[in-house]
């Protein structure tokens, strides 16, 4: 789950640590945990990773890439990255925070990234999509398959 949120043509992203995007951005999202709703994980990884307490708008889509990156536990070369997009708004007065160190927390912390320094160089594909969908309207159905990514 990753939320999009759009405020005076800048972009909530995360700075990643770690992972496939690491010394990217990202958008701000991640995992379900046990017994958790798409929704309340979307909004529990906003929080903990930006300090932004946010609130769901609409179900945007979903779109699927597969990102070459080794991952020893699974024994696999590739991950197939499937992220389902929210579209999202941060709530009056809240602002961006350093995001707790929690187990597994690959956030280095959020800021607003004006839409037109986003780039392929700097940029998941996530932020890339979404980009994309705020420029166009909607998602590429298309499966995505990176064979090129070149983690940091």
């Amino acid at each position: 789950m990753y939320g999009i949120c759009l405020e005076n043509d800048q972009l909530l992203v995360v700075q990643k640590g770690r992972g496939p995007y690491s010394g990217r951005y990202d958008l701000p999202g991640g995992t379900v945990e046990a017994d958790e709703s798409l929704a309340a994980a979307l909004l529990r990884e906003i929080l903990e990773e930006t300090g932004i307490i946010a609130e769901i708008k609409e179900n945007v889509g979903a779109c699927e890439f597969l990102i070459p990156y080794e991952l020893d536990k699974r024994g696999t070369t590739h991950i197939h990255h499937i992220a389902v997009f929210y579209l999202v708004q941060s709530a009056k007065g809240t602002m961006i925070q350093f995001p707790e160190m929690i187990e597994d927390q690959d956030s280095l912390g959020g800021l607003w990234l004006p839409l037109e320094e986003i780039t392929a160089i700097n940029s998941s594909p996530l932020v890339q999509q979404a980009k994309e969908w705020i420029q166009i309207g909607k998602l590429s159905f298309e499966f995505k398959r990176l064979d090129q990514w070149e983690v940091l």
